[in-house]
């Protein structure tokens, strides 16, 4: 499990607040127009990416700051591999533009707590009042089958309201809500962010960090 993340600093001003498929279809066009025979043709499964953070508008969209970065976490074998090819890259996020400069790559921090903005499941077919419970068992499960011992719950927002929140994948709106997890030893805690929770991780879900860090999306 030795895993390395790279983080991009941006130049650009917007992006839509709702851009983990996006962001995750232009990486994906960029490997497929590659020349470099030796790249796969997506994402393999053992990286991932986070959602960029901003400050929100509410009205769908970020504004960029100093602390926003495009985030991958590999293998620490694929590192040279995609530092070279995402650097200086300019990607278009549904007609904003923003550009990758100043790499920096960076070891795991465990932390006994670790937060993710939004994890998904499957759970289409359940009632909506029981949404919340089946989550809920669905993160435990997951963790067992991690042999991760932790407590996870749903946070609330800003409103008092469970942090339920929703990332559009092509034509369809996906349901979750954001997580914490509590309790982990230092082990765990590396192995919770490598792994993460849930699906749809090259969409930025399931991405866990160290509770002290303080993304500006909510």
């Amino acid at each position: 499990m030795n895993f390395l993340e790279i983080q991009f600093a941006l130049r650009g001003k917007t992006l839509p607040a709702d851009h983990g498929y996006a962001l995750y279809s232009a990486v994906k066009k960029l490997l497929q127009e590659s020349e470099d025979e030796s790249l796969p043709n997506d994402l393999p499964p053992e990286v991932r990416l986070c959602s960029i953070p901003g400050i929100n508008d509410r009205c769908g969209m970020i504004y960029l700051n100093r602390g926003s970065r495009f985030r991958l976490r590999c293998p620490s074998e694929q590192m040279q591999t995609w530092y070279r090819l995402l650097q200086n890259q300019v990607f278009e996020i549904r007609g904003h533009l923003i550009r990758l400069i100043q790499p920096r790559i960076t070891l795991p921090e465990a932390n006994e707590i670790l937060v993710s903005r939004l994890v998904t499941f499957k759970l289409d077919a359940i009632d909506h009042a029981d949404v919340p419970r089946y989550f809920l068992e669905s993160c435990q499960k997951g963790l067992e089958r991690l042999e991760i011992k932790g407590q996870a719950f749903i946070p609330s927002d800003i409103n008092g309201d469970l942090a339920r929140r929703t990332i559009q994948v092509k034509d369809k709106k996906i349901v979750g809500y954001g997580v914490v997890v509590e309790g982990l030893s230092e082990k765990d805690s590396l192995k919770l962010q490598w792994y993460g929770l849930g699906g749809r991780q090259h969409f930025g879900c399931g991405w866990f960090y160290p509770s002290q860090e303080e993304p500006n999306v909510n």
